[in-house]
This record gives C-alpha cells, structure tokens and sequence, in this order.
C-alpha cells in the first residue's frame, strides 16, 4: 500500500515496515521473481531488469535486509539466469 507521501507500507502481525517507491520496485521484483522461478533473483538479474551497476543493486539489498524486509542465506550463491540456461543444456 502506497500512503500520500510516496512511501509504502507493509504490516507483518503488529509491526508496520515502511519503505520507498524504489525499494518497493525491489520488493515487487524479488517476490515475483521468486515466485515464477522458484528461487530468489541473482544480484545480477536485478541489474538486468533495473538496468544499474552492481555497487547500486548491492547497496540495495543492503537496505532492505537492514530494513528487515528481506533476508539472505549466507553461503548461498545465486546464479544469473541466463547462466542457469546454459548450464541446464
């Protein structure tokens, strides 16, 4: 939900996060990413979609774990899609 100001708003049991239009352009892709692949996007494929340098997505993702509206798994890698294309030839 996107209030006046231009920030969105997600509510998890009593807890209200708040993020920015760009973060919640982040939030959207991740989700859907995810849903239609079935893993989480590789930094690499966001900076396809958002058409950024590595150091923006990075900084990014950042953010958002921070934020706590994402979370990572350490010591898993992802790999770019179309590298997983390759790969599965």
């Amino acid at each position: 939900m996107v209030g006046m100001s231009g920030w969105g708003q997600v509510r998890f049991g009593k807890r209200t996060m708040s993020f920015t239009p760009k973060q919640g352009q982040y939030l959207a892709f991740i989700y859907y990413y995810t849903k239609i692949h079935g893993q989480a996007p590789a930094e690499a494929d966001m900076e396809k979609f958002f058409r950024v340098s590595p150091p923006t997505v990075h900084q990014m993702v950042l953010t958002l774990e921070r934020a706590r509206l994402i979370s990572r798994i350490p010591g898993v890698a992802r790999i770019p899609s179309e590298e997983r294309r390759t790969l599965a030839k």
